[in-house]
């Protein structure tokens, strides 16, 4: 993404973080904390029989042992479900009761049945060993689609065969019809993956309780606000009771807004103890019990004219929830494929239906995109085999069938697209990629033995929106500082700097005199809002900041008109100054606030609010692969994005957040998987010996190139941009890979694209490998 006029210095965050000042969760160092350590099943299925803890509670510095019995009579209930709309039929989703440590049974390897708090962190990892537990091991099962099977293991007793949610969307009846006079049918089933999201700092938690209050002070990473309120909720305790301490946050992905059982269980101990508690994960541990992402299976339909416009789409998708219920992990499976079932393109219907089960597994939460990526791997994929299926060129079938520039704001089945222009994105796309130019550089690469493939992905996402307002606070400081409140949470994509930025150009100060405090416990308010999820930070928070802003700059005309002895209509505002029209006469806005400070605060402190609307941002991505036959070793050659993200407040930022989803979605395209075993239900993947990982060489230098359709939905004109690269990457990717694979005879092929599975393809297709 390049700009002429961006002049980027770097992030204010940047010395802090790169210099090893960073301040996260294990940091914080609580006087007179203990510390705590989980006894995890080991059994995917099992009847607890019976657990004795009598030989760790004697342990050498062990201070306390707790246990599903006691997460019942605390009634530490995790928060359910966020979907609250019917199903197929009025069904209810179905959403059993989770506890904070296992009451009855296990369901799933890692899930947590005890803690033990202890003077070290060695001693309560050491005095779990000597819990002794019996189970009665149960039948399970690790697939969605097994789960929902005739006979399957029922993980639930009030959960009949697995089925936590039968969700339709779309019209039925007119799909069908679409169907029937279609002249070409294309089918597809693929699959986006169960993966681990992995941030580099490893979960960790710190509870303090304050008995003359009965309040906790929390300290935790985190997506901004959520947290406590969740935790309040799991906990029984008025939200205003949970005060979250939130600092640096080494990675957070989508699992980093979730209330987490452990964080529960760790602050009954805490209440119990009268005593701060600690614990921070292993990295297997991560692995096991961190909430994981994706885990469903599309299969798709896409209904042709003669001419190869579309008609209709319709598609049959199967989720995997995992063995419990994550606050977000139904509804992502069920809202963004109902949204953008249709991708960019003119379908004038559309249909889904979507099953949701419960499986001897970890959780499924939100992962960066949430829902957004495998919707679009899904259409994106689907499109490419109906230009196969009919033999027309790919970037054809996409132009015939694309929703005008014009058309916008674009009623489609299920919504309203806000903005875009995604004719002019494929044009540029195919400039410079020179898509044109391909095939000379696929022969080249034949003659040296390799195969070369291109692939296009277009894509759309909803991004931000909610049923909130999203407030947000500047406050002018003593010392002739500002400070700024929002609920955002920073995870890496500069708050810091750019929030202050954008509140200096309204304001026409200093941007250096501007500083953030975040989600911050010692706010002069507590704000409503939501926190950083959904690729909703500038649209929402850098959008209520600039109302705010404006709304300082309107109480400053009085003020400055008494100031200076003149009308109010006499008045105006230029570059941080107000003057009086026709004369010399002026006064800053900072020498106003110096002016109107009082000891309970400034005349010129705002609290403001918007209310967020969803937009929806997107682009045109186009790579190249090349692939070792004989090792099945796909490299990428090159990467270029067009992307709408809207009106662009710094290039530079916006970039990086491109360049890290687009790790993300080739980490899945080339390797990432969590496997269970089928029979066992074991993890076999729960460290990086067996998890693969992208890393710094794994792909070239991309290209972003931002052509942006403002959205009419924020005062900004801002679009969501921190999913955009993952969302993109899936389908160009995995398009690029099959292209190549095309070539020798490969008809099927689905992620991951590793070496042996590419190379199986090939030597299955009578390629010479």
């Amino acid at each position: 993404m390049s700009s002429d006029h961006e002049v980027f210095t770097g992030r204010r965050e940047d010395m802090r973080l790169v210099t090893g000042q960073g301040v996260y969760t294990a940091d914080n160092i609580l006087e007179g904390q203990f510390h705590a350590a989980f006894l995890r099943a080991d059994l995917p299925h099992a009847r607890i029989v019976s657990i004795d803890a009598n030989a760790a509670l004697e342990a050498p510095g062990v201070r306390l042992v707790l246990t599903g019995k006691d997460a019942l009579e605390a009634n530490l209930i995790a928060p359910g479900p966020l979907v609250t709309f019917p199903g197929v039929d009025g069904m209810k989703i179905r959403a059993p009761a989770r506890y904070a440590l296992s009451t009855d049974r296990v369901r799933f390897v890692g899930e947590p049945v005890a803690i033990v708090v202890a003077d070290s962190a060695d001693a309560a990892a050491d005095a779990i060993e000597l819990i002794s537990i019996e189970y009665e091991e149960l039948p399970a099962v690790v697939g969605p689609e097994a789960a929902l099977d005739d006979g399957a293991p029922q993980i639930f007793d009030d959960v009949p065969g697995n089925l936590v949610f039968l969700h339709g969307f779309g019209d039925e009846a007119a799909t069908d019809a679409a169907f029937a006079s279609a002249t070409h049918i294309s089918t597809l089933t693929v699959e986006s993956q169960r993966v681990a999201a992995n941030p580099m700092e490893l979960k960790s938690f710190i509870a303090a309780y304050d008995p003359e209050t009965d309040g906790f002070d929390v300290y935790s990473a985190s997506q901004g606000t959520g947290l406590a309120d969740g935790l309040a909720r799991f906990t029984g305790h008025p939200p205003e009771k949970v005060r979250h301490h939130m600092g640096d946050v080494g990675g957070s992905f989508g699992i980093r807004g979730a209330a987490y059982p452990e964080y529960a269980a760790i602050m009954l101990a805490a209440k119990k103890l009268c005593r701060p508690v600690r614990w921070t994960a292993s990295r297997t541990e991560s692995f096991l019990a961190d909430y994981h992402g994706r885990a469903v299976k599309f299969t798709g339909e896409l209904a042709l004219g003669e001419d190869g416009k579309f008609l209709a789409i319709r598609m049959n998708v199967v989720c995997d929830l995992g063995a419990y219920h994550s606050p977000p992990g139904a509804l992502i499976n069920i809202l963004n494929p109902m949204l953008t079932g249709t991708g960019c393109y003119r379908i004038p219907t559309v249909f889904g239906l979507n099953r949701l089960a419960f499986t001897n597994t970890s959780p499924i939460a939100a992962y960066r995109g949430a829902g957004r990526p495998d919707i679009n791997y899904m259409v994106e994929r689907l499109v490419d085999q109906a230009a196969v299926d009919i033999g027309m060129d790919r970037v054809e079938i996409r132009r015939r069938n694309l929703i005008p520039d014009d058309a916008y704001p674009y009623q489609t089945p299920t919504t309203v697209y806000d903005s875009g222009s995604y004719m002019a994105m494929i044009e540029e796309a195919v400039s410079i990629s020179d898509w044109k130019g391909f095939e000379a550089r696929r022969e080249q690469s034949e003659r040296q033995g390799n195969l070369r493939g291109i692939g296009m992905g277009i894509f759309i996402e909803p991004s931000g929106g909610g049923h909130m307002p999203e407030e947000t606070e500047i406050r002018f400081e003593p010392d002739g500082t500002v400070t700024l409140y929002t609920l955002s949470g920073s995870a890496g994509q500069g708050h810091e700097t750019v929030f202050p930025q954008l509140v200096a150009k309204e304001l026409g100060i200093d941007e250096n005199l501007i500083t953030l405090r975040a989600n911050s416990v010692h706010a002069p308010h507590k704000l409503k809002g939501a926190g950083t999820m959904g690729s909703r930070s500038m649209a929402s928070h850098g959008a209520s900041l600039t109302v705010t802003s404006r709304e300082v700059v309107r109480k400053g005309f009085k003020l400055a008109a008494d100031a200076l002895e003149a009308s109010e209509n006499d008045i105006e505002f230029d570059h941080g100054h107000y003057k009086v029209a026709g004369t010399n006469l002026s006064i800053s806005l900072m020498e106003l606030a110096a002016r109107n400070a009082a000891q309970d605060g400034n005349a010129l402190d705002t609290l403001a609010s918007i209310q967020p609307e969803r937009n929806f941002p997107g682009g045109v991505h186009v790579a190249e692969v090349e692939i070792d036959p004989g090792t099945g070793e796909t490299r990428v050659i090159s990467y270029i994005g067009v992307d709408d993200a809207g009106h662009v407040i710094n290039h530079t930022l916006l970039e990086g957040q491109m360049h890290g989803g687009l790790a993300q979605g080739a980490g899945q395209v080339f390797g990432e998987q969590i496997v269970y075993d089928g029979e066992s239900g074991q993890l076999l993947t729960a460290t990086f010996m067996d998890y693969f990982m992208p890393r710094a060489d794994f792909m070239p230098t991309p290209r972003f190139f931002d052509m942006p359709a403002p959205s009419p939905t924020n005062v900004l004109g801002a679009k969501g941009g921190g999913e955009a690269g993952t969302t993109g990457a899936l389908p160009t990717l995995m398009n690029a890979v099959m292209d190549a694979l095309r070539r020798s005879g490969v008809k099927e092929f689905d992620m991951p694209a590793t070496p042996y599975r590419v190379w199986a393809a090939l030597n299955s297709a009578g390629a010479n490998v």
